[in-house]
């Protein structure tokens, strides 16, 4: 049930609103009802192993090889 609490709309801008409420709740009923959201590439645990393997590993003296001199 929707009310008017405050001004006094024509019948036109009563149906438009209505229009638009009506609208939203469809199109969010469709989205909900239809098949379930794959995750998107960012958000997929797989990704964080799949990037650290190709990382390359330091080294036993690495540490001694990064020093920049400047």
């Amino acid at each position: 049930m929707i009310k008017v609490v405050r001004g006094n709309p024509t019948p036109e801008e009563l149906a438009a609103a209505l229009a638009v409420v009506q609208a939203r709740a469809a199109a969010t009923a469709s989205a909900a009802s239809g098949a379930p959201r794959v995750p998107e590439d960012w958000s997929d645990p797989a990704r964080i192993v799949r990037a650290r393997a190709r990382t390359p590993r330091p080294g036993p003296r690495a540490w001694s090889r990064t020093f920049w001199p400047g």
